[in-house]
């Protein structure tokens, strides 16, 4: 049932808004009855979960299945130092309501999968790409595409960030601007390259202003515009989007027809197993067992000087140099922080011949969170 007015207490609180006259309480009461969905409650989920309570969006849906870790606290401020080891929907819930308990929060607890995308999208006006990987950002990206959703997309590395509005009054698709994914392991996740704790909240409240947009209607949108932002020289500029019939909402010969496996697309699977990977957990099995195998570490001599699991390193940048000391024969388990390094360095030797190579999935991070938390964080 849609809201017809504000009571006393809501034009009380939101006196700022009533007061501009492109907003009003017209403009109010649109976001009172309007629904933004959240994929991803981390760095950009968590100013915009804040924002948008906070400016009177009357249901807030979240979606992820992580927990708080102290290493999240330096850029995702909705989760405090009490909140380590709560799940991170816990944590958010709990700030939102803090911020506006009128809102309605809904929360799904689950990883975002092809099979589950379309039933948790279709219900909700505005969807949020808060995403921090590529197959989860393909997921959100087709299935908004499907269902004819606006897509507010950001991202972030480092320094730098990018905005726009995907899916929009006729404007182009997430496809339209990236119609493949990047080989895997080709860009640094933010948990290996790094990233500067203030940036999400940048690009996370440019996300929060698209959506009030939207759901409102004031203003021009980014719809055919990607917003680039680099915090050093703190300098935007924007570059066009153009919209390609093939993969646009509405298109007569549309190429995204359904939902598929996005691991797989992604080349992070290959005949539905994952490529050449095994579990921290496999590996301490064949450590307990004495199984042979060498393990190579990939990383920086500065980070394996910090933590180390005992292996060789051979840094990405020197690995075709020093491939003579890497064994050809018998098992390679190739390491870095998390994954995507390793991945980097099993590409670069398969096309130098190698075929005994395993990337251990999720790196050191992974050992530490899930083998041995006595070790210094990576």
């Amino acid at each position: 049932m849609a809201f017809t007015e504000l009571s006393p207490a809501e034009k009380r609180r939101y006196e700022r808004h009533l007061i501009l006259p492109e907003f009003g309480e017209a403009g109010q009461l649109k976001l009172k009855n309007g629904s933004v969905l959240i994929v991803g409650t981390g760095g950009l989920g968590s100013p915009l979960a804040l924002y948008l309570a906070a400016a009177g969006v009357g249901r807030i849906g979240l979606v992820d299945f992580d927990v708080v870790d102290e290493s999240n606290l330096q850029r995702q401020i909705i989760h405090f130092t009490s909140d380590v080891g709560r799940t991170t929907l816990e944590s958010a819930k709990r700030k939102i309501l803090e911020i506006n308990p009128s809102a309605i929060v809904e929360t799904y607890e689950t990883a975002l999968r092809a099979d589950n995308a379309l039933e948790i999208l279709r219900n909700y006006d505005v969807i949020v790409d808060g995403t921090d990987n590529f197959p989860t950002r393909y997921l959100v990206a087709d299935a908004c595409t499907i269902l004819g959703k606006p897509n507010v997309y950001g991202s972030i590395f480092r320094f730098e960030g990018q905005v726009t509005v995907f899916n929009y009054q006729d404007g182009p698709s997430y496809r339209c601007l990236y119609p493949e994914p990047p080989p895997p392991g080709l860009l640094p996740s933010c948990a290996e390259g790094g990233v500067l704790g203030v940036l999400p909240g940048v690009v996370g409240v440019l996300q929060a202003t698209e959506a009030i947009k939207i759901i409102t209607g004031i203003g021009t949108t980014l719809k055919g515009r990607l917003l680039l932002y680099n915090a050093l020289d703190l300098t935007f500029r924007t570059v066009k989007v153009r919209r390609n019939p093939k993969w646009a909402v509405g298109a007569e010969h549309p190429d995204v027809k359904g939902l598929v496996d996005y691991e797989q697309f992604c080349g992070l699977k290959r005949h539905g197993e994952i490529a050449d990977e095994i579990s921290v957990a496999e590996l301490k099995a064949w450590r307990d067992q004495g199984r042979s195998f060498t393990l190579v570490d990939v990383r920086e001599p500065h980070e394996y000087d910090h933590v180390n699991l005992g292996g060789k390193l051979i840094p990405l940048k020197s690995v075709l140099d020093r491939q003579s000391e890497i064994p050809r024969e018998g098992v390679v388990v190739v390491q870095c922080k998390v994954g995507g390094r390793s991945r980097q360095a099993i590409e670069a030797l398969k096309v130098a011949g190698y075929r005994n190579l395993l990337n251990l999935a999720g790196g050191i991070v992974a050992w530490q969170r899930e083998i041995d938390p006595t070790l210094p964080r990576p």
